[in-house]
């Protein structure tokens, strides 16, 4: 509840309107109108914190520093270039090595304070904006951080970078400077969340990467202006951080309890099994806990019996988002929604749920459920429905008359659902033949379901194949046997961003602020364009004209209304078989490693982990 009341009370002050809370009761705030530089910068409203704040709110200011925290990263890496489609990434190199213009505060919905901008203007209708560079800001090799390197940074993500960069890139009209320490950028149309999109860019050393192909993977170690260096790089097997004692910023207010450690380490493992190993034996200090039951069941081991590991359940009131099984509609057998519909009512999620986790976590049961941005199940009225209705016929059914999925059996085999499926299929023009799910043509209905077996963010590769296990079962009665493949970690990348998959797991975590970054999960570009998350292949109009009106949105009601609209047409779209979903994060960590008692209201995100947590010292 202390996270509804926090979030209750941000409304109150008119500092998170955007959301439109309505456990809040209370009216948007008119927008604010910022016409002069100013400290930080909010979708709506004005940010929580004012200016000459003397900490972020879920930092601890006094936390001790130094020490070690160690994490454990499925598979491998090959790259430390996280800023490009090429090669696979070491984890960290982006969060703790480079910053941007501007940092986001996780206590808010979108707000951002001035990092290595000392301040922000924008225009009333957010048609440019202004940073300005704090004169202090350095790279680690103690050069200055110019006005070149941020407006070299931009250019060379937006064209040269990965995919995620292009779409707001292309907003852009022009980017110059102004002034000694001044970068202006305007833009092709007015549009809310691009200036904060623009203060998120890494900035990176112009003069580290000239001459190269930035597009190109490798292992060079980037120069960045964060609190950390990389210190030691074992290609695929590990990498350290260390925390530069030169490092410019430390004594800004949004570093005041940040970066307590002194060495931040990050071990690969071939898949969770060895990862909980390691951690069982001491080597890693740090596991998150994905599956509930696992949680119940597998913390009894001697490091935590001796009190040397404790156990933590942090709470968020953030959206669910998407995981599970992904449909590719490029696929012409997924393109029919009735076939997909088909593949949810096969899908026993009671059961399933019930075997894996005891059924203690909840289903997702739409994108952006467990928040007030999620649809409402029934049917869509108001200013939802207004801005569906024009997109009526091209609407998948549900997303206007209301939808919601299967509640399953406690049985294994849902014969109600193999029915339904049954029916749908035979609409679909696809008939058991001979004990074979074959179309008029006599031709299979035969599809591959690809697997990361070194398992993801929110799942270990075990729990996911005992998932895709229980299913391929349950699709026997329907005349239906997947191949299922398991790939490495490389192999998976590069088969998932180029969409050479039938059925694939997928994840895609969302914000209480969602924007243009849509676009590269849903939007039409991603059917043809390689390294989008729009790995369903979906192509609907609706899809982007709720993108539009969200990002177009002047008001709090018409930002919510628009969200729930499109969370309509993604959940009716079923291109996804949804699984269940924490509203905790589960955390079993070395007992002398503690985190700030203040929880941000979207929990344990980056920003978090390992940023705000410290070592206690005897």
């Amino acid at each position: 509840m202390r996270i509804f009341e926090k979030l209750n009370n941000h409304v109150l002050k008119g500092l998170v309107a955007g959301l439109g809370v309505v456990a809040a009761g209370v009216a948007a705030m008119p927008l604010a109108s910022l016409a002069e530089p100013a400290h930080g910068l909010a979708i709506y409203g004005e940010p929580a914190l004012p200016q000459g704040f003397a900490h972020l709110p879920y930092a601890n200011p006094d936390a001790p520093q130094g020490g070690t925290i160690r994490m454990a990263e499925p598979g491998g890496f090959d790259s430390l270039k996280p800023w490009v489609l090429k090669g696979n990434a070491a984890w960290g190199v982006g969060v703790h090595v480079t910053e941007s213009l501007m940092m986001r505060s996780i206590d808010e919905p979108f707000t951002l304070y001035g990092l290595l901008a000392e301040t922000v203007e924008v225009a009333p209708d957010r048609t440019w904006v202004e940073f300005v560079l704090r004169p202090e800001a350095r790279f680690s090799d103690g050069s200055p951080v110019t006005v070149e390197d941020v407006i070299w940074s931009y250019e060379t993500l937006g064209t040269q970078g990965h995919p995620r960069y292009h779409s707001a890139w292309s907003k852009v009209a022009r980017i110059e400077p102004a002034g000694a320490r001044g970068i202006r950028l305007t833009f092709t149309e007015p549009d809310r969340e691009l200036p904060l999109l623009m203060g998120l860019r890494p900035i990176l050393k112009k003069a580290q990467w000239e001459g190269q192909d930035f597009a190109e993977s490798g292992l060079e170690p980037p120069i960045g202006s964060g609190a950390y260096v990389i210190d030691q790089v074992d290609p695929g097997r590990a990498i350290s951080f260390r925390r530069n004692p030169d490092y410019w910023g430390r004594d800004l207010p949004l570093m005041a309890g940040v970066n307590n450690f002194d060495v931040i380490r990050y071990d690969y493992f071939g898949d969770a099994n060895a990862m909980f190993e390691a951690f069982k034996a001491g080597e890693v200090t740090v596991w998150r806990e994905l599956s509930a039951q696992n949680w119940a069941t597998e913390y009894d081991f001697p490091l935590v019996a001796r009190g040397e590991v404790v156990t933590s359940e942090i709470p968020n009131e953030r959206p669910s988002g998407i995981v599970g099984l992904a449909m590719n509609t490029r696929n012409p057998i997924f393109a029919d929604w009735r076939v997909r519909q088909a593949m949810i009512e096969m899908f026993n999620f009671r059961f399933i749920n019930q075997t894996l986790n005891g059924g203690a976590d909840p289903r997702i049961t739409s994108y952006f459920s467990n928040s007030v941005l999620g649809m409402d199940h029934g049917p869509a009225t108001g200013p939802v429905a207004a801005l569906l209705e024009p997109h009526a016929a091209s609407l998948p059914p549900g997303a206007l008359e209301g939808y919601s999925l299967p509640e399953g059996d406690a049985r294994a085999m849902d014969r109600a659902a193999i029915r339904r499926a049954m029916a749908l299929m035979a609409e679909a023009g696809w008939t058991i033949q001979d004990g074979q799910l074959r179309d008029d043509q006599g031709q299979p209905f035969s599809f591959e379901i690809l697997l990361n077996q070194n398992g993801t963010a929110m799942r270990s590769g075990s729990e996911v194949r005992q998932i895709v296990n229980i299913y391929v079962e349950a699709l026997r009665p329907l005349g239906i046997t997947p191949r299922v493949t398991l790939t490495d970690a490389a192999q998976y990348v590069e088969r998932t961003n180029n969409y050479q998959f039938d059925m694939t797991w997928y994840e895609r975590g969302l914000s209480l602020s969602p924007g243009n970054e849509q676009r590269l999960y849903w939007g039409r570009d991603g059917v043809t364009t390689p390294g989008s998350r729009n790995w369903m292949g979906m192509d609907s109009p609706a899809a982007d004209a709720m993108i539009d009106a969200m990002v177009a949105s002047e008001t709090a009601e018409a930002f919510t209304a628009a969200v729930q609209a499109l969370d309509r047409v993604l959940t009716a779209g079923r291109y996804v078989i949804p699984v269940s979903f924490s509203p905790v994060s589960r955390l079993a960590h070395a007992a002398d490693l503690t985190y700030p008692e203040n929880i941000p209201i979207y929990g344990d995100w980056p920003g978090f982990l390992p940023e705000v947590w410290w070592q206690e010292t005897n």
